[in-house]
Order: C-alpha cells, then sequence, then structure tokens
C-alpha cells in the first residue's frame, strides 16, 4: 500500500480580525501561505470559515479551534461550521448507540459554559436498497442523519423531506442547495439574483429539482453569496446567479476596462440570462456583459481541465481539477483570488504558487472573503 503523502493547509485572502491565514500578517494574505492555525502541528482535517473567524477541526481527538474574531477551543468534536450567527458544532454522544450531539454556540462565547442550544440527532440510517446505495450524509451544515440541516437564522433545526435522500447541503447568503443519492440538484431560499438556477428571480419555499440539469450526474454543489456552481461526475462546471463581480466567468460590467461607461441596453438572452451591452467593444460595437444567469451555465476550464472539488466565497469561485491546480476568478480585493494581488477577475486563472511549489491541490475551502486550501507534494517521477 502506497503510504500517504504529506499534506498541508495554505491561506489567502481577508484576516482583518486577526484569524490564522498564513502568515496572518496585516489585513490580508495575497498569495497562498502555510497556515498558523491555533496550536501548531495539529492534524487539520476541516475548515469552516466565516467572515470575522475560521473554525479548524483536527483529526486527532475532534478538537475544535477557533481563530480571529471569536477565539477558543474544544475537545470531543467530529464537525464544526462557522457563521456569524451561530457556531455549530458535532459531538459524540454520552455511549454507544447515543447519536451525536448538535450544538449551537453564540460565536463570542469561546465555547465556553452552555450553548445556546443543543440536541441529539440520529445517524444516518441504511437503506435497503443494492449495496452502496446508502445515502452518505456530507459535512455541516447537513446533519448525519441527512434528514434535516442547521440554519444561521430561526427555526435553527429545519428537517428535509425523506425522499430528498440528501448527500450534500450548502447555504448561500439567501439560498440553499441539496444533492442528492442520485446526483440530482435542488435549490430553494431567496432569488433575486437568479441563485436558484430555475431561470427567474423568484424565491422558492421549497426544495425545487433544477430541471436544467435533469438527465446529468452531479458529484458536487457550492453556494456562494448569491450564486451558485455544480460539478458533474464527469467532471463538467454548471454555474449560475449573480456575476456582479465576474464570480461567474462571464463577461461583467464592474471589470469592463472603461469604469466610465454606462450601459446603452438591457434584455434576457434566448436562455434567460439578463444581458446589458456597454460601448467600447474592440470593433467599436457595444461589448455585452451579464449581470444575472438565471440558469446553469456550462463553464470550460482552461486546458480542457476537469473538475472534482469548487467552493464559492460571497463573490469568488474556486475550483479544484483531477490533476491538482487550484483555479480561482471573481472578486479579489483582499487577495482571496491567490494571485499575488488584489485584482478581480471573470475568467479561471490558475493559482501559479501550487505549480512553482510542485503540490498537488486536494481540496478547497472558500468564507466570504478569504479561501483555504489542502494540498499535497506531488508524487516524484
Amino acid at each position: 500500500m502506497a503510504e500517504e503523502r504529506r499534506g498541508a493547509w495554505f491561506g489567502f485572502g481577508f484576516c482583518g480580525f486577526g484569524q490564522a491565514l498564513g502568515s496572518g500578517r496585516g489585513r490580508q494574505v495575497h498569495s497562498p501561505e502555510p497556515l498558523r492555525a491555533p496550536g501548531a502541528g495539529l492534524d487539520v482535517c476541516r475548515v469552516s470559515a466565516s467572515w470575522s473567524y475560521t473554525a479548524f477541526v483536527t483529526r486527532e481527538g475532534g478538537r475544535v479551534e477557533l481563530s480571529g474574531f471569536a477565539v477558543g477551543a474544544a475537545g470531543g468534536c467530529r464537525d464544526a461550521w462557522a457563521s456569524e450567527e451561530l457556531l455549530v458544532v458535532l459531538r459524540a454522544g454520552p455511549g454507544p448507540g447515543a447519536g451525536t450531539e448538535l450544538q449551537a454556540w453564540a460565536p463570542g462565547s469561546a465555547l465556553r459554559g452552555e450553548p445556546l442550544w443543543a440536541q441529539t440527532v440520529p445517524e444516518a440510517e441504511r437503506e435497503d436498497g443494492p449495496v452502496g446505495d446508502e445515502t452518505q450524509a456530507g459535512p455541516l451544515p447537513l446533519l448525519p442523519c441527512a434528514r434535516a440541516y442547521v440554519s444561521p437564522r430561526p427555526p435553527f433545526y429545519r428537517p428535509l423531506a425523506p425522499t430528498l435522500r440528501a448527500r450534500r447541503l450548502e447555504l448561500g447568503a439567501e439560498h440553499a442547495l441539496l444533492l442528492d443519492a442520485a446526483g440530482q440538484v435542488f435549490s430553494w431560499g431567496g432569488g433575486r439574483h437568479g441563485q436558484l438556477g430555475h431561470g427567474t428571480l423568484e424565491a422558492e419555499p421549497e426544495p425545487r429539482l433544477l430541471q436544467a440539469l435533469q438527465g446529468l450526474t452531479m458529484a458536487e454543489v457550492a453556494a456562494g453569496g448569491w450564486h451558485s456552481l455544480c460539478v458533474s461526475e464527469a467532471g463538467d462546471i454548471y454555474i449560475w446567479g449573480w456575476n456582479e463581480s465576474g464570480q461567474l466567468a462571464l463577461p461583467t460590467k464592474s471589470l469592463a476596462e472603461d469604469g466610465k461607461t454606462t450601459a446603452e441596453a438591457s434584455g434576457l438572452n434566448e436562455d434567460g440570462s439578463e444581458v446589458k451591452t456597454v460601448a467600447g467593444g474592440e470593433d467599436g460595437a457595444p461589448a455585452p456583459f451579464i449581470a444575472v444567469q438565471p440558469f446553469p451555465a456550462l463553464l470550460d476550464l482552461p486546458l480542457g481541465s476537469d473538475a472534482v472539488k469548487a467552493s464559492c466565497g460571497s463573490r469568488h469561485t474556486a475550483v479544484v481539477t483531477r490533476t491538482g491546480d487550484l483555479y480561482t476568478w471573481g472578486w479579489g480585493k483582499y487577495g482571496q483570488l491567490g494571485h499575488k494581488d488584489t485584482t478581480s477577475l471573470d475568467r479561471p486563472c490558475r493559482v501559479k504558487y501550487f505549480v512553482d511549489k510542485q503540490l498537488q491541490v486536494r481540496t478547497v475551502s472558500c468564507g466570504p472573503w478569504n479561501t483555504y486550501v489542502y494540498a499535497v507534494e506531488k508524487e516524484k517521477s
């Protein structure tokens, strides 16, 4: 059996509250730097970043360490999920068969005293069916039973219809995405920026299947502030929602060369995307830009790369390819794209740091204004 290659976490972007992010010098980090997390030397297996603080979960001992505006630590934890309103942790029950205890804490509590609320949640149950057909619940905010999720706003505990057979759930600022066991995607919540993918800007009170993706099997979903993304089993990327900072990798007015230009016309494409035109194209003709994309759009990465992992920040996007490269685009004001500057991009751009250091990216986790990456050394040829 091949020995697992040594890996490390890296961070870049906003760290104005002192959250561990690379060296943590100043308010922002513009290029990936090895993470100096609390409790140096701990084997971090999960990172969940909110705007003002970050939660790190260690593999050994299940320790949660907080860094930033919220500080503190606790042991015996299986998972943690950070938001500005709540810090949610999963802790093993007191004995065999006792289930898992879900606890919600005020971020500023330092994990001391009593949680705001707590309840025992059951583990996922095996379903009758072919081997390997049972639901495998993903990380928080989806609960281990895959029948409920936790929300940062009341009601905090929200049950899901058993027919959904949830595998992963992601929360944006106003919407939710769910990936089921069959690889189908459902969305609900606010839709004013097209983030639900149903072709309108209307809200959806209950999970609704994305008809545009039917017949395609999805492997990953990611929710940004007001945009959404999914990755198919074949490695294709589908993206939709708000494109204010180029986070959909579509032409956007805010990144146009002439910042003083004004929209001359607006309308809808045949696919329902909101298109405006701005003067100043290379041939003198109006150049189109897309403000809102309410249907999933297929996005090709450079070099025909296949995607395997994805994460979205408030207005930026990060994707890991099958070969271990990291591509980022969208809003870059705090260096969260990792390209050694604060430039925003409306096209996927490979983060060269990991190429130069001969590192293979395994996973990425975006906070609203920053990015965390786990990478391992490339195999020696």
